[in-house]
């Protein structure tokens, strides 16, 4: 992600995966952003990614 338009991208689909409460992004512009989203139920780990996706972009790892 470069701006605030691909964070814009990301959050909005992420926000509407079923459960999630929060999207936040550390936009590091030619590196690697981090993501956190919050939510009230554990998420399916292939919809995120698929989400992630959607918005053009990769997911690049997971954390418990």
């Amino acid at each position: 992600m470069t701006c605030s338009h691909c964070v814009s991208s990301v959050t909005e689909e992420l926000s509407a995966l079923p459960g999630v409460q929060r999207v936040s992004v550390d936009l590091v512009a030619g590196g690697v952003s981090t993501v956190t989203v919050d939510s009230d139920a554990p998420l399916d780990a292939d919809a995120v990614a698929a989400a992630v996706d959607e918005a053009g972009y990769t997911l690049a790892g997971r954390s418990a």
